[in-house]
């Protein structure tokens, strides 16, 4: 990771602070409010312009942890989220939404890092990612409109117009980037000059996107600063439940080190800058629910890590009995 990667949770909460601060100002609030979905635009772009997506076909040459995941990521992870809701946060539908929003979208970029640390299978992982990235954008508008309409108002139109706006806009112009560029440049130039440059665009507009929230909110924020803690404890619940998980299907499925480093990773790290790109759009009368999406970057950077030391753990002591070195 570069500098930017590797102090991604610093430049976040930099972000809150120095947007709590400048929401004090008079008139800050409105211009913030309106410079959030921008900035989380630029940053979908640079996401999606990453993406391959002529590994769709790859990945089914391991079907058992490619099924695995995206059983897991696109049944499990969904019905487990409301029932954590139900549990934590039956008082706070905004936050369930909200919680709802996070978990039902897997990661299309940071569990490769996660992955490659605790030295699994990259190339696998990549393979997965499109699956990830186009099931999401297919089943997000269904997830809300089954699990969050009895929560929140929120008409199908609009959802189904913040879907358009926010993640296919960025799909098409990333991709046509992405083609225009390797066809001008070629592809390792692409692939080796401009994409690294990608990841800490990434999170300069993430940061910048969630410092204009807490600036056009920060009233609403500093009279409740205890929801966004209390968000906090269903969501370490389901990191050490979907570890749980991943380590049990893992063993049941025979995987070797390197597939279940990148199983567990994928079913893990979630996609938070998508789901608040969505909120932030398709709740305009609910801030509440794009800023408990900002829990997300502040827990899951250190949580993936703590993960990936777990599994280093895993291999240096020779405890996983399917092919360690696999």
């Amino acid at each position: 990771m570069d500098f930017v990667e590797k102090y991604q949770t610093v430049f976040v909460l930099v972000a809150i602070v120095g947007g709590l601060a400048l929401g004090q100002l008079s008139g800050v609030p409105a211009i913030a409010d309106r410079l959030i979905l921008p900035f989380l635009m630029v940053m979908l772009f640079a996401a999606f312009a990453g993406i391959s997506f002529s590994r769709l076909r790859d990945s089914f040459g391991n079907r058992r942890v490619v099924g695995s995941s995206l059983l897991i990521n696109f049944v499990w992870s969904p019905l487990l989220a409301v029932f954590l809701g139900a549990v934590f946060l039956r008082d706070h539908p905004a936050l369930w939404v909200g919680l709802i929003m996070l978990m039902v979208t897997p990661c299309t970029d940071w569990y490769l890092i996660f992955t490659d640390i605790a030295d699994g299978d990259v190339p696998l992982a990549t393979s997965i990612l499109p699956y990830n990235l186009v099931l999401q954008l297919v089943l997000l508008p269904v997830y809300l409109y089954v699990f969050a309409g009895a929560l929140v108002d929120l008409p199908l139109g609009v959802l189904l117009e913040s879907v358009v706006l926010v993640l296919v806009v960025p799909l098409v112009l990333g991709g046509i980037a992405r083609w225009g560029l390797t066809r001008i440049k070629g592809e390792r130039w692409f692939t080796h000059r401009f994409l690294p440059k990608l990841s800490p665009l990434q999170i300069v507009f993430l940061s910048l996107a969630i410092g204009a929230m807490f600036a056009s909110q920060g009233e609403v924020i500093l009279e409740n600063p205890e929801l966004l803690a209390l968000l906090a404890i269903p969501v370490i619940a389901f990191y050490a439940i979907n570890l749980g998980v991943g380590f049990g299907v893992g063993s049941v499925l025979s995987f070797s080190y390197r597939e279940m480093v990148c199983f567990n990773n994928t079913i893990l790290s979630r996609n938070s800058p998508t789901a608040l790109a969505i909120a932030v759009v398709a709740f305009p009368n609910e801030p509440l629910i794009p800023l408990a999406l900002v829990i997300g970057p502040l827990l899951e950077l250190p949580l993936l890590g703590i993960i990936a030391q777990v599994h280093v753990a895993i291999r240096d002591h020779g405890r996983w009995p399917f092919d360690l070195a696999g």
